[in-house]
């Protein structure tokens, strides 16, 4: 419950509890020790190392890890237990970020800040996970700029655009369920990028341009260096959404890259283009021309 004192004005919220597992968790941790809320963060044991852990509790945090040895994400399982803190915490709130309007329509003030720093956008990649920023973003410039173009960076084995849930190794973006948030008729090209590809860029993106970000940045600036390069009159803006911090311990450890198969990669510098959603490895960087369409059921739940 917030106390008395200089933050009484806030509503009154006994309990806090989420179902993620990086920059939206520390936000919300952010804000909650701010506000004096209690929070619970549920995650998986494959998403969140013990550093970030130990950082969200001396904020005030309770965080709660499933297991998930296969390295899934393991969504259900996430979900079954977050339902068991709602049971247990009536007056709690679950802020659904997967499934909350307000999601995508908060990246509008993002979109609002490109304009005023470039002007007109012709291309914006980003990453997706639970679809808000991409969808967000899209939105209000083509209330601008009609014929933007929406790229999606996927990662191997993530549902979100057909391909089979499985083990992800790289993380920041994917997904083992589909998000209502993410708009698939909004999207232009889908690209999923590989591990070993995004660790490869990351790495180098520190290297050449002194920048400390994550895999899933590392990702989305592989994609749209390509897409620049092949457009270069347009004006590309690519969402980096994750810093280096947490991934000291590995994507910056020379000894953790070499102990994963496929390290060092044959660093690719343009993706294969396919006709159709087709799966792809570690090592691999796919791209596929989406042209706004909805996901079809037979697309969506994949047989296993």
């Amino acid at each position: 419950m917030p106390k008395s004192g200089r933050n009484s004005t806030y509503p009154r919220c006994s309990n806090f509890p989420s179902q993620l597992s990086g920059t939206f968790a520390m936000a919300l941790a952010m804000l909650s020790a701010v506000r004096e809320y209690g929070l619970t963060i549920v995650s998986a044991t494959s998403l969140m190392d013990a550093p970030f852990k130990c950082g969200l509790e001396q904020l005030g945090a309770s965080v709660i890890l499933v297991e998930d040895a296969i390295r899934t994400g393991n969504q259900e399982g996430r979900l079954s237990e977050l339902q068991r803190v709602l049971y247990n915490n009536p007056s709690a709130f679950w802020p659904k970020q997967y499934d909350n309007p307000d999601n995508p329509a908060a990246y509008s003030r993002l979109a609002e800040a490109m304009v005023e720093k470039v002007g007109r956008v012709d291309c914006v990649v980003a990453c997706v996970g639970s679809g808000g920023s991409l969808t967000g973003v899209i939105r209000y410039l083509r209330s601008l700029f009609p014929e933007v173009r929406a790229v999606a960076v996927d990662t191997n084995n993530s549902v979100l655009f057909g391909h089979r849930a499985g083990p992800r190794l790289l993380r920041g973006l994917g997904n083992s369920i589909l998000p209502k948030n993410l708009d698939h008729t909004i999207i232009d090209d889908v690209h999923w990028v590989g591990a070993m590809q995004a660790f490869a860029a990351t790495r180098e993106l520190y290297r050449r341009r002194a920048m400390f970000v994550g895999p899933a940045s590392g990702a989305a600036a592989l994609v749209g260096d390509w897409y620049a390069r092949l457009h270069p009159h347009e004006t590309v803006v690519a969402i980096m959404p994750d810093t280096g911090y947490r991934y000291q311990s590995t994507v910056y450890s020379d000894d953790w890259l070499k102990s994963q198969l496929g390290w060092p990669p044959s660093v690719k510098t343009e993706p294969i283009e396919l006709l159709e959603v087709a799966p792809a490895g570690e090592d691999d960087w796919t791209y596929l021309n989406w042209s706004r369409r909805a996901l079809s059921r037979q697309q969506a739940s994949p047989p296993s």
